[in-house]
């Protein structure tokens, strides 16, 4: 419990970027993008696989760049993406010394870590649903606090036993519902003309985030540790705080784009 506190404190910060928003929000998913990879790069490394930081990093500095110098050229995106992919074939030519593991570990991991996150920035540059950034946290932590006192208080069928032994179906709900609750309270004090759309987001948020969640435990088993790091005390590295994000984001963003800006 008291580390969990202790890690909402650290995180406060987070909130004053998110409120700030612009400049320092591309700032702020660029570091969590940097720092995420290298994490990310070191579970695969756990295994002798050996993913190209040189790609990656290229890879960061030309999204943020796109996004800085030609936001509205979203056939630059395209291009970044073939890019990623072309970069991460020819890091093999040096066949003696690389498999097939490592090319593919390396376009994972930015498009997992680098491009999910990526979207945090792009919600924020939606003009007038700019501040549904919020439901991207609203949705990631909302759900994964309320699961863990649901759970911890409720939970009896385990959700996930080979995955995250500690999962529970009640905890899940209760997540869900959390994060509903969130958004909902959410859209009504801040965009109430969008409040249905709030949440709806919250209920989609509740469940991809544990989706997130399970994922990122599902990489961590397989690579044979228990946290990507120990930046942040009772819940190790960036990734290790972030994995519900990196799904919520996308989620969020393409819902605007889709549903909402129509």
């Amino acid at each position: 419990m008291k580390t969990r506190i202790l890690s909402a404190i650290i995180m406060l910060p987070l909130l004053v970027i998110v409120f700030i928003g612009d400049w320092l929000l591309i700032v702020g998913c660029f570091v969590i993008g940097l720092m995420g990879i290298r994490e990310f790069y070191r579970g695969f490394e756990n295994l002798n696989i050996k993913p190209s930081k040189l790609v990656a990093n290229l890879s960061i500095l030309g999204l943020y760049a796109i996004n800085i110098f030609a936001p509205a050229e979203h056939r630059f995106y395209i291009l970044w993406i073939i890019a990623v992919i072309l970069m991460s074939f020819l890091y093999l030519f040096n066949a003696e010394h690389r498999e097939l593991t490592d090319a593919m570990a390396t376009i994972t991991g930015i498009f997992y870590v680098v491009f999910f996150s990526f979207h945090v920035a792009l919600v924020d540059q939606t003009g007038e649903y700019g501040l549904m950034v919020w439901l991207i946290f609203l949705t990631a932590f909302g759900t994964d606090i309320m699961a863990y006192f649901t759970g911890y208080a409720l939970g009896k069928h385990k959700l996930a036993p080979r995955i995250s032994p500690k999962k529970t179906i009640e905890g899940s709900i209760g997540g869900i519902l959390g994060s509903v609750i969130f958004c909902a309270i959410f859209g009504y004090f801040v965009i109430p003309r969008l409040l249905v759309h709030c949440i709806i987001l919250g209920l989609l948020g509740g469940i991809i985030s544990q989706i997130g969640d399970l994922t990122a435990s599902i990489f961590k088993r397989k690579m044979g540790i228990k946290d990507y790091g120990n930046l942040i005390p009772g819940h190790g590295g960036i990734l290790d705080r972030f994995d519900s994000v990196l799904f919520t984001a996308p989620m969020v963003y393409y819902y605007i784009i889709f549903i909402i800006g129509q």
